[in-house]
């Protein structure tokens, strides 16, 4: 028997099977730019070896080369090699994320910035125009070692802003993340990502009290239906998105003067849809997650 076909008969059909469907956008995506399967089998056998090293210790003892290789099933020769050239997973934030989420996060709630809707205010481009509530303003606030005139071009770039027939700054509210930028793009595509499957992997394995992580799917719908619920998907979930921000922002402030370990966390809303073959469809109209 090969080491796949003993594999598939010692783990969970329903698993591998999750696993398969899970795994296969990626692909899709590694092909589109060009990464090939022996550089995505180098990039795996790194993250087996460091995940096991981390995670998977006996007590407080280090693991050893043998323990690792029984783990993961990679051979003790690579697994020396690798822990020598260890890769660090530090985040690379792209600085116009880094500043960018600073600017948005002020100009969605703060109230100066906040018309009777509670919709971020079209800004005047300059000081000299608007004072403090212009985009120059703006910027100010946040950094002082970058000028406006470099944010609103990359800004209209990305397009996260435009001008209104007023020749004021608009931030594009669905712009959380950038609709032009490769790796801006990029890095959205793996904090969301990751924080989504961290949580899944986190209820599945009952590790800790169960994250939300809930969907509402359907498989009988018309494309008029598509396009009804598309939009109003994404209404809810920019409101959505928009109150905890809010929320979150106010509570960060009081928590700096509180001492104590600090956390991170993520809330995330996606949408999805495409064309089904009737072999496709599952039971029409379910809502699960944990």
């Amino acid at each position: 028997m090969s080491d796949v076909a003993a594999a598939k008969s010692m783990h969970s059909p329903a698993l591998v099977a999750a696993l398969r469907r899970v795994l296969r956008p990626f692909i899709k995506l590694m092909l589109a730019k060009g990464l090939t399967y022996p550089y995505l089998a180098e990039l795996l056998k790194d993250l087996f070896v460091q995940i096991a090293d981390r995670e998977f210790r006996i007590g407080s003892k280090l693991s050893t080369d043998s323990h690792l290789s029984l783990l993961t099933g990679i051979h003790r020769k690579d697994i020396k090699r690798l822990r020598q050239n260890i890769c660090s997973d530090a985040e690379f934030v792209p600085q116009a994320v880094s500043l960018g989420m600073r600017l948005i996060n002020l100009w969605i709630s703060d109230t100066r910035y906040l018309d009777e809707n509670n919709q971020p205010k079209p800004l005047l481009r300059y000081i000299k125009d608007g004072g403090e509530i212009s985009f120059e303003g703006l910027v100010a606030s946040v950094s002082c070692d970058i000028r406006s005139r470099v944010v609103l071009d990359e800004w209209l770039r990305l397009g996260i802003a435009h001008f209104d027939n007023e020749n004021r700054v608009c931030l594009n509210t669905a712009a959380f993340v950038p609709v032009n930028g490769f790796e801006e793009m990029a890095y959205y595509f793996g904090h969301n990502i990751h924080d989504h499957a961290a949580a899944a992997t986190s209820n599945l394995l009952g590790e800790n009290q169960p994250f939300l992580e809930r969907s509402v799917h359907y498989d009988e719908l018309s494309a008029d239906s598509i396009n009804k619920l598309t939009e109003k998907s994404h209404q809810l979930g920019m409101d959505a998105l928009l109150i905890l921000n809010k929320e979150a922002m106010q509570l960060e402030k009081s928590d700096a003067i509180n001492p104590g370990p600090r956390y991170r966390m993520t809330f995330g809303i996606y949408y999805y849809n495409e064309p089904i073959e009737t072999n496709e469809k599952t039971k029409a109209g379910d809502m699960n997650g944990g």
